[in-house]
C-alpha cells in the first residue's frame, strides 16, 4: 500500500511506509506538557500512531479551576500517518526538532468539551536522546524503544469556555517527547506472561526549566531498587551540557502514599533538588487523561472509524490508590547547584510507582510508602 510517506526519503526497509516491521505493538508517539509559573494552568497533549493496528488516537487535557479536563479522539487510519488529525485535535510539525502547533477546533464542543486551542510549542534547546529502553518479561519483550526529550516555552491561545488564557514562552513553560518502538498498546494480550510474577514497574521522570538551563533526570529500577534504565543531564542553554548517573536518588514518599515528598540527586558538576507542590499550591496532572492505563481509551484501542470522548476529573475527589489515578505529573519546584551558583526552577516529576521497590519500601502491588 502506497501513502503520502512514501514520497519522502525515509524508508528503513524495501518496504512501502505502511509498512512498519512484524511486531503488532510497535507505535510512534508525541506527548508534550505545559503550565504556567504560578501553576493556574496545566495542560498536555499526546498523538498516537500504531501502524500494525491501523489507528491513531490524540488526547489535549486542561486542568484549572480544581477540575481535569480530557478530550480523547480516535480513528481508523487506512495506513496513512502523515494526516495528524484526530477528530478535532491536529499536530503540525512547523520545524522538526524546534516548533510544533497544536490546534483544537471549534468541533471540540460537540462532546460537552470546553476547550478550543492553537497554541505552539519552540524548543528551548537541541533535543536529547535518552538511552534505548529494552525490557524483557521473562522471555517475551515487553518495550523496546527510543525517546527524545526537549524543553520549551509555550504561545498562543487556549479558551476553557469563557476564559482566555494566552501563553507566551518566558511565562508558560514546558516539555516534549517523541518516542517510537515496541511497548504494550491496543487490547490486552490474550496469554500474558506466566502467572507467577508482581507486576512491577518504577518510573520516576523529572523534565525541568530553568531561566538558563534545561535539566531531565529518569530512572527505571526493578523490584530491588536496581535502576536499569537511568541518566540525568544539565543543559546550560546555548553552552556546555554534561550528563549524569547517580547511583543512588534521595527520595522521599508522602506517609501513606506513593506520592513523591522530595528528591534529591548529585549531579556531574552540584547537586539538584526537586519539590513537589503541596497544599493550596499542588497541580497534579492524572496521566490516564492522555489514555496511559485507561481501560477504555488505551493506547491504540479501536473505536471504530472516528469516536471522540470527553470527561472531566474533579480534582478534589481522587483516590491515590486508584489504578487509574495511579500515574501522575506532579508540579514541582527545583534548586540546580551548577558551577558554585545556584538556579531555581520549575518542572514536574512523573510517578508511575506499581510493585515492589526495595529500597524505597514499597511492597505488594499497591502499597503505600511507610
Amino acid at each position: 500500500m502506497l501513502t503520502r510517506g512514501d514520497d519522502y526519503p525515509l524508508h528503513q526497509t524495501p518496504e512501502p511506509m505502511a509498512v512498519s516491521g512484524d511486531n503488532r505493538n510497535f507505535y510512534d508517539r508525541y506527548f508534550f506538557n505545559g503550565y504556567s509559573a504560578d501553576g493556574s494552568i496545566f495542560f498536555a497533549a499526546a498523538l498516537g500512531v500504531y501502524p500494525q493496528l491501523d489507528i491513531m488516537d490524540a488526547a489535549f487535557c486542561v486542568s484549572i479551576d480544581g477540575k481535569q479536563h480530557n478530550l480523547r479522539a480516535s480513528k481508523r487510519m487506512g495506513s496513512e500517518r502523515l494526516d495528524l488529525s484526530v477528530g478535532p485535535i491536529t499536530l503540525e510539525i512547523v520545524e522538526p526538532l524546534q516548533e510544533l502547533r497544536l490546534i483544537v477546533t471549534e468541533s471540540a464542543k460537540e462532546t460537552g468539551c470546553p476547550i478550543t486551542a492553537d497554541i505552539r510549542f519552540t524548543a528551548r534547546h537541541l533535543p536529547i536522546e535518552e538511552p534505548r529502553f529494552i525490557r524483557r518479561e521473562g522471555p517475551r519483550m515487553f518495550m523496546d524503544y527510543t525517546r527524545l526529550t526537549q524543553n520549551g516555552g509555550w504561545s498562543g491561545t487556549l479558551h476553557v469556555g469563557d476564559l482566555e488564557v494566552a501563553l507566551l514562552p518566558d511565562t508558560h513553560r514546558g516539555t516534549r517527547d517523541r518516542s517510537w518502538g515496541i511497548r504494550p498498546v491496543g487490547s490486552p494480550e490474550s496469554q500474558p506472561p506466566p502467572a507467577g510474577t508482581l507486576p512491577q514497574f518504577w518510573w520516576l521522570w523529572t523534565p525541568l526549566n530553568f531561566a538558563d538551563h534545561a535539566c531531565f533526570f529518569h530512572s527505571n529500577d526493578d523490584g530491588e531498587g536496581l535502576p536499569w534504565n537511568r541518566r540525568g543531564v544539565v543543559d546550560a542553554i546555548d553552552n556546555e551540557r554534561r550528563e549524569f548517573e547517580p547511583p543512588s536518588i534521595d527520595i522521599s514518599y508522602h506517609s501513606g502514599t506513593r506520592r513523591v515528598k522530595q528528591i534529591g540527586l548529585e549531579t556531574a558538576d552540584g547537586a539538584l533538588s526537586i519539590t513537589p507542590r503541596t497544599g493550596d499550591a499542588t497541580r497534579t496532572f492524572y496521566m490516564s487523561g492522555l489514555g496511559y492505563m485507561h481501560p477504555e481509551w488505551g493506547h491504540g484501542m479501536d473505536h471504530g472509524p472516528l469516536e471522540t470522548a470527553y470527561d472531566v476529573i474533579d480534582l478534589a475527589n481522587v483516590s491515590d490508590h486508584d489504578m487509574l489515578y495511579i500515574h501522575i505529573q506532579a508540579l514541582s519546584d527545583a534548586v540546580l547547584t551548577s558551577g558554585g551558583s545556584s538556579h531555581e526552577g520549575i518542572g514536574i516529576v512523573e510517578q508511575l510507582f506499581v510493585g515492589p521497590h526495595k529500597t524505597s519500601g514499597l511492597t505488594d502491588l499497591l502499597h503505600p510508602a511507610p
